[in-house]
């Protein structure tokens, strides 16, 4: 049965585990859905139309729109911008951007919460290597959840992946880890507890337990950590020193074992390059 633990984090039974698949399955199939129209010529407003469409002909709710004042259905967030990039009819998407599509939909009363990398056309190899290094430092943290792990053990091996040098074809790079944001708990609301970060030491923090969902959202910059915010919409996130930043999120469960990916693609469509999957 459901219940509140000492720490306020809710711990979730088996039924609310189906709920959530279900809604975890209808964010992946929004990404899915619109990964084709993702090419140069198209505006982030057509792509926030398409999503919205197939979030609400699905039966669901499009999370983002009006929360908290946001004014669209998904997050499309363009090169330097690290998240909350607001979708528009201007925003033309060109050759070489990087794109993240943020998608959470709300169904059955229930939040599946989940972004992707995008490559828009033929992108540089130092931006490929950014949003390979952004994934698998997701992969990492999630890799970590288990009972009895701790979130200081996933924002560790986020962090220590990102942030120390390792080669990449013969040369080294290594990110930054944006630390004004973070995963954070969910299901039948939005953002709760726990806060995940993507940083942080092994041991410390809360111990997981199964019956947990959270996000693991890390967002990597290709320069260093710093974000500043739109002060005209009062969303947009950028880098300060304007270089690109990459973000990948799942929805999870902590299970019995290990842990439970809500918002895997259904078509396999995990990282790009994805147009070696669509033709």
């Amino acid at each position: 049965m459901a219940h509140i633990n000492r720490h306020g984090i809710t711990i979730h039974d088996a039924a609310e585990f189906e709920a959530m698949r279900r809604a975890g399955k209808l964010a992946a199939e929004v990404l899915d859905f619109i990964t084709p129209c993702v090419k140069p010529g198209i505006s982030t407003g057509a792509l926030d139309t398409l999503c919205h469409d197939f979030i609400v002909k699905a039966g669901a709710i499009p999370a983002p729109l009006h929360y908290r004042g946001f004014p669209k259905s998904i997050c499309t967030s363009v090169n330097e911008v690290i998240c909350h990039g607001i979708p528009g009819e201007a925003h033309i998407l060109k050759e070489g951007d990087i794109l993240n599509i943020d998608i959470t939909v709300i169904l059955g009363g229930w939040h599946g919460d989940t972004s992707r990398m995008f490559p828009v056309g033929k992108i540089s190899r130092k931006d490929e290597l950014l949003i390979d290094a952004t994934w698998e430092a997701m992969m990492r943290g999630i890799c970590m959840v288990k009972p009895g792990a701790t979130l200081g053990d996933i924002g560790h091996a986020i962090q220590n992946y990102a942030e120390n040098t390792f080669p990449n074809e013969g040369k080294y790079a290594k990110y930054s880890i944006v630390t004004d944001f973070c995963g954070h708990g969910i299901g039948t609301v939005f953002h709760t507890a726990p806060n995940v970060l993507h940083y942080g030491k092994p041991g410390r923090g809360e111990v997981l337990e199964p019956g947990m969902f959270f996000t693991i959202e890390p967002m990597l910059n290709a320069g260093k950590p710093g974000a500043k915010i739109d002060t005209v919409d009062g969303w947009t996130a950028r880098t300060k020193d304007r270089s690109n930043s990459a973000q990948f999120e799942h929805t999870l469960a902590v299970t019995e074992t290990g842990y439970e990916i809500f918002t895997l693609s259904p078509k396999g469509w995990f990282k790009p390059p994805y147009k070696e999957m669509i033709g």
